[in-house]
């Protein structure tokens, strides 16, 4: 299995593949885990990291290691990136040194300056609007779940955030339900709720609530994350009594589907957003969500990178 059409190109959003597109890319990631392919490539890999990172410095880090390739993790505050070079002229640089390059920063504008300068495929490790290469491991765990993806429920329950914006858009490409359950005032941007919609084409839902309770009711996968986001840490106290209602627990639990599972992209806060019995109990797969960043994303760079 190979996804040609993603050779050479840009990851910024989960809004960049088509449906099938993403299909190739499930499926490549499920032979990569089990061994049933094992491409090569001797490329670089750069990493331009201007916010705290573990599961996706390290997973990319151990894909491009495991392909053969090398890493080179470019932080920000040993390069000229932090002494205000402008982003245009690090693109432009890096795009002759490296192969491809994955960033995690604030504004996806800047993300977007280095793609159009940079002449290499540049990928979104995650930005105040997306997080697109979580979602491509959230969905790859819900296909090893159920064996399917089409017509499955989703409710992400909490901020409406980039994780939110992403999963909006990565459920509706390959045909799932989702709802996103938030306070007033925390929810997701009107303008990706619209894409979203758009792609899912009258094919699934995208639905926006406040109710957690009706939003989880049938549903096949709950979902949270943190109530503040990176960069939003001095907000966290003062958001605990607007989102508690929104906690995943056991209670929250009884009103899904009796299969229900339950994800977090993490880091968690354990007893905020989701409780120690959920996050530790049987319906929890969070642990093979966070093994999936690994293999989704070396499906990603092998696409990219046009290995074989």
């Amino acid at each position: 299995m190979t996804v040609a059409s993603l050779a050479g190109r840009d990851f910024l959003s989960m809004a960049d593949l088509s449906a099938t597109e993403m299909a190739q890319l499930l499926t490549l990631a499920a032979q990569l885990k089990a061994g049933e392919i094992r491409p090569r490539c001797d490329k670089v890999l750069g990493l331009l990291f201007s916010k705290a990172s573990t599961r996706t410095r390290v997973s990319f880090s151990a894909a491009m290691y495991q392909l053969g390739g090398q890493v080179l993790d470019l932080n920000v505050n040993v390069t000229q990136v932090n002494r205000g070079e402008p982003p245009r002229d690090t693109a432009r640089v890096l795009g002759r040194y490296l192969d491809v390059l994955a960033i995690r920063t604030y504004a996806q504008a800047e993300l977007e300056t280095f793609a159009h300068y940079a002449e290499i495929p540049v990928i979104n490790a995650l930005t105040d609007l997306e997080h697109p290469c979580q979602i491509l491991a959230d969905l790859m765990t819900v296909n090893e779940a159920f064996g399917t993806l089409e017509g499955l429920t989703m409710t992400y329950l909490g901020d409406g955030n980039n994780v939110a914006h992403s999963l909006m858009l990565g459920c509706a490409l390959v045909g799932m339900n989702v709802v996103v359950a938030a306070p007033e005032g925390y929810q997701p941007a009107s303008d990706i709720v619209a894409k979203a919609n758009a792609i899912a084409s009258g094919r699934s839902r995208v639905d926006i609530t406040t109710d957690p309770v009706l939003a989880t009711k049938g549903s096949h996968v709950l979902y949270t994350d943190v109530w503040a986001s990176m960069g939003q840490e001095g907000l966290a106290s003062s958001r605990v009594p607007i989102f508690e209602p929104y906690q995943i627990n056991a209670d929250l639990l009884k009103h899904a589907d009796n299969d229900a599972i339950v994800l977090h992209c993490l880091p968690a806060h354990r007893g905020e957003e989701i409780t120690d019995e959920v996050m530790e109990g049987a319906r929890s797969r969070i642990w093979d969500e966070a093994e999936n960043r690994l293999h989704a994303q070396k499906a990603l760079l092998v696409a990219l990178l046009g290995a074989s």
